[in-house]
């Protein structure tokens, strides 16, 4: 094995200069993004981030839920979601209730009315009953859906 000589650095490091704003100019912000709701749409990377709830896992909420971006459901939700573009369901999520969204990914439970006016992707391990409209439709192996499903009749239907 060969000897390896390894240098050490004693003086302290140089100080980085600060950035100074002009005294009326906001500061400047940096750009957030967020994961993709799915791997199977990569093209959610790098988008802006909106407005974000996650309900975690043993986590109970009731009530009505509205201008969110994006509604994470890992826990329970009985509610009533509109003005929101985006539901994803865990595998240990359950939401009862209503929702009127552009996409839907289901891994977990979902009772009640769904509108989905783009997509509604119906994992393995999810499971859809009730009132269902959707734009398209994707049901995995394994996936569930019952109830008076159909096509959502035209882009105002909320």
């Amino acid at each position: 094995m060969a000897k390896q000589d390894y240098k050490v650095r004693t003086e302290p490091p140089a100080a980085l200069p600060l950035k100074t704003e002009a005294p009326n100019e906001p500061p400047a912000v940096a750009q957030l993004t967020r994961e993709p709701h799915s791997v199977s749409n990569p093209a959610k990377i790098g988008s802006p981030v909106g407005k974000k709830l996650i309900v975690g896992s043993e986590i109970e909420l009731s009530g009505n839920i509205s201008a969110c971006e994006r509604l994470v459901v890992e826990g329970r939700v009985e509610a009533q979601l509109h003005d929101c573009r985006e539901i994803e369901i865990a595998r240990t999520g359950t939401f009862k209730g209503s929702a009127a969204i552009e996409l839907a990914e289901i891994r977990g439970n979902f009772e009640g009315t769904l509108t989905a006016r783009d997509t509604l992707i119906v994992r393995s391990s999810g499971r859809v009953t009730g009132t269902i409209r959707f734009g398209k439709l994707e049901i995995e192996r394994g996936g569930e859906v019952v109830g008076d499903i159909g096509l959502v009749e035209d882009n105002t239907e909320s």
